[in-house]
């Protein structure tokens, strides 16, 4: 499995259901705290080649899937 990055915020239940799942599916992830690293949606959008409005925002490798819910179907269709 190619390691997942999250972007998102601490204070996002998605974010955090994100992470879950990462780890009850023993997924490698990297997580990047928005606010720890004074990120905006615009710096967020620069990386993955995409307008963001929501958090989560989820790569896998560099292939990019979305929010949680895209993300949710996904790993289901592992």
């Amino acid at each position: 499995m190619e390691q997942v990055t999250i972007y998102g915020r601490e204070s996002c239940g998605f974010c955090v259901r994100a992470r879950s799942l990462c780890e009850s599916r023993n997924m490698p992830y990297v997580w990047v705290d928005m606010i720890e690293q004074n990120m905006t949606k615009e710096d967020v959008a620069d990386k993955i080649g995409r307008a963001v409005h929501t958090v989560p925002q989820i790569l896998v490798g560099t292939r990019y899937i979305g929010g949680y819910d895209d993300f949710s179907a996904y790993v289901r269709e592992l």
